[in-house]
C-alpha cells in the first residue's frame, strides 16, 4: 500500500522478526509495533520487502527524478534508520527497553521526554545562541538524525552513525566568456522548482519582500503550477510600508495574490499563542512562531499543498571557504548558571560533518518545518537544492556580494530598484521587542518565582533578577532574554 506522507513509528525488535504487517486504519502495524505516515500532500512513503527477512519503509521527496530516501529498515532483532540529503523533516529518536521510537514531531514524542534530564551541552547551545548541527537534543537519551546519517537499533541499543563529509567546490572557478550567471541561475532555480510541478496544483511561496523570497517567487510564478499564493508577515511603521509597497509590485507583477499578516499583532509570547497557553511544543522552536503560526494557517485555508521558501538564500550567497570560515565570538549571556558555564566548552563536541546543504539553513528547517507538516503542508527552500548549492559555490564572489545576481535577476525581470536593492530591508527586532516588553518581562516576574532552568543550574537567579530590573528601564530589551523565556515556556509545556 502506498501514502503520500512522513513517517513516525514505534518499533519492538521481537516484531523484526516478523515480515507480516498490514494496513490498519491510519498505519501499518505489526504485533505492537507501528509505524504511521503523518497526512502530507508529498512526498512518498511506501512499505516494501527487503532482502528476504525483512522490510523497509521508504519516504522519498517526489523531486522528479531526484532520488533522496529516508529509510527505516527492519531486520530480524535490528531497526536501521537512515536520513537522506535534503533534510526538510527532523527525525528525532529515542530507545525504551526494546522499543524504538521515531517522529518529524518533538511532541510525539512527549511521554519519553524529561524536562528534568536535560543535555547540558544542548542547553548551553541554546541559551548562548551557539546553535550547532549534531544528534543532541535538549533531551537526555533523545537524538536527531541529521542528514545521510544512519541509527542503528539492537539489544545492545540505540548508536548513531555519521556520514563522511560532504564534498564541496572550496573556491569559486572563472565565468567563461559566453556564461551569463543570471541566465544560468534563472535556469536552474525554476527547475528545481518545476521539480514538483507534475505532484502539485496549488501551492504558496513565503514572501517577504527581500532578494531571496523575490526570487523564488520568481521562478515558481514561471513553473507552471495551477494555483500560486504569497504569504508572510508585514513590519510595522516605515519599514512596513516599503515593505507592503515592494510586495505589492512583485505580486501585481507576477499576477500573484498575496496575502500579509501584521506581524507586530502576534510577537512572542502573545496571548493566544502557543507559548502563553502552554500548549506542547519543541522548546528550541523559532522565536516567532507566533506570528508564523498564523501565516500558515492562510497557507492551509488557501489549499496550499507545498509552501516555496527563501530559505538559505543568506548561506549560498556567503563570500568564503568552508574551510577557512570561522564563526562569530557568541555574545556574553550575563545570567548563565554553573551548569551552562561548565558545559559551553562542549558546544562544539558531536557535531554532524560538512553536510550537502548549508549547516544554518539545516537547522533552520528543524525550528521551522515541523509546524508546516502537521498541517499537512510540504516546504521546499529551492536556494539550496544542491544544484543550486554547487552553483553557488563555483560563483565568483563579485556576483554573491551584497546578493549582486540575486538583484539582477530581479532588475532583467523588468522589477523597480526599490524591490531588487530596497533601501531600508524589513527585520524582526521591533516584533520581538514589544513580545519582550509587552508579555515577556510579566512571564520572567514568574520564571523568577519558579523555573526549571534555575533549580537545575542552568540560569543564575541573581543575575537574571538583574538583567529583569535592567531591561524595565532600558531603552530596549535585550534580545537574548527571549531565548531564555523561550527555553523555559518550551520546558513547562512538555513537564
Amino acid at each position: 500500500m502506498k501514502e503520500k506522507r512522513v513517517l513516525s513509528f514505534r518499533v519492538r525488535l521481537a516484531d523484526t522478526r516478523s515480515t507480516t504487517w498490514r494496513w490498519d486504519t491510519d498505519r501499518w502495524v505489526n504485533g505492537q509495533s507501528w509505524i504511521r505516515p503523518a497526512h502530507v500532500a508529498v512526498p512518498d512513503a511506501e512499505l516494501v520487502p527487503g532482502d528476504g527477512t525483512g522490510v523497509c519503509a521508504l519516504v522519498r521527496e517526489d523531486k522528479g527524478g531526484e532520488v533522496d530516501f529516508t529509510s527505516l529498515l527492519l531486520r530480524p532483532d535490528e531497526v536501521q534508520v537512515s536520513a537522506g540529503v535534503f533534510g526538510t523533516a527532523p527525525l528525532y529518536l529515542v530507545a525504551v527497553g526494546e522499543d524504538l521510537y521515531g517522529s518529524w514531531d518533538l511532541v510525539d514524542l512527549r511521554p519519553h521526554l524529561r524536562p528534568d534530564r536535560l543535555n547540558p551541552r544542548a542547553v548551553a547551545r541554546t541559551l548562548s545562541r551557539q546553535h550547532r548541527y549534531s544528534a543532541d537534543t535538549l533531551f537526555e537519551g533523545v537524538y536527531r538524525l541529521t542528514e545521510r546519517a544512519t541509527a542503528v537499533f539492537t539489544t545492545a541499543g540505540l548508536t548513531i552513525l555519521y556520514p563522511e563529509p560532504a564534498q564541496h567546490v572550496l573556491e569559486p572557478r572563472k565565468l567563461r566568456a559566453d556564461v551569463d550567471p543570471v541566465d544560468a541561475f534563472d535556469a536552474l532555480l525554476t527547475g528545481a522548482v518545476a521539480e514538483w510541478r507534475s505532484t502539485v496544483n496549488c501551492v504558496g511561496v513565503e514572501l517577504s519582500g527581500g532578494a531571496d523570497s523575490g526570487n523564488v517567487s520568481l521562478s515558481t510564478a514561471a513553473a507552471g503550477f495551477g494555483s500560486v499564493h504569497t504569504f508572510g508577515l508585514l513590519m510595522d511603521g516605515r519599514i512596513g510600508r516599503l515593505q507592503q509597497d515592494r510586495r505589492r509590485m512583485l505580486a501585481d507583477h507576477l499576477g500573484l495574490r498575496d496575502t500579509a499578516v501584521p506581524a507586530m499583532q502576534y510577537p512572542p509570547f502573545v496571548p493566544g499563542g502557543v507559548r502563553e497557553r502552554g500548549v506542547p511544543h519543541d522548546p528550541a522552536g523559532a522565536f516567532y512562531q507566533e506570528a508564523f503560526d498564523v501565516v500558515r494557517e492562510h497557507v492551509a485555508a488557501h489549499g496550499c499543498e507545498v509552501i516555496f521558501t527563501g530559505g538559505g538564500g543568506d548561506e549560498v550567497n556567503a563570500c568564503h571557504s568552508r574551510t577557512n570560515a570561522e564563526l562569530p565570538a557568541a555574545d556574553p549571556v550575563p545570567w548563565l548558571g554553573d551548569k551552562t558555564i561548565e558545559a559551553l566548552a562542549q558546544v562544539d563536541e558531536n557535531l554532524a560533518p560538512i553536510p550537502v546543504l548549508p549547516v544554518p539553513t539545516l537547522v533552520a528547517f528543524g525550528l521551522h518545518n515541523p509546524a508546516y507538516l502537521r498541517l499537512g503542508i510540504w516546504p521546499i527552500a529551492p536556494l539550496v537544492h544542491p544544484r543550486v548549492v554547487r552553483f553557488m559555490e563555483q560563483l565568483p564572489h563579485e556576483h554573491k556580494r551584497g546578493k549582486a545576481m540575486f538583484r539582477n535577476r530581479l532588475r532583467r525581470a523588468g522589477l523597480a530598484e526599490s524591490v531588487a536593492s530596497p533601501s531600508e530591508p524589513e527585520n524582526f527586532l521591533a516584533v520581538m521587542e514589544r513580545g519582550l516588553r509587552s508579555y515577556g518581562l510579566p512571564l520572567l516576574d514568574d520564571v523568577l518565582r519558579e523555573s526549571l532552568l534555575v533549580d537545575l543550574g542552568y540560569v543564575d537567579p541573581v543575575a537574571l533578577a538583574r538583567a529583569r530590573d535592567h531591561a524595565e528601564k532600558a531603552p530596549v530589551v535585550p534580545d537574548l532574554l527571549c531565548d531564555t523565556l523561550a527555553l523555559e515556556v518550551g520546558l513547562r509545556s512538555l513537564a
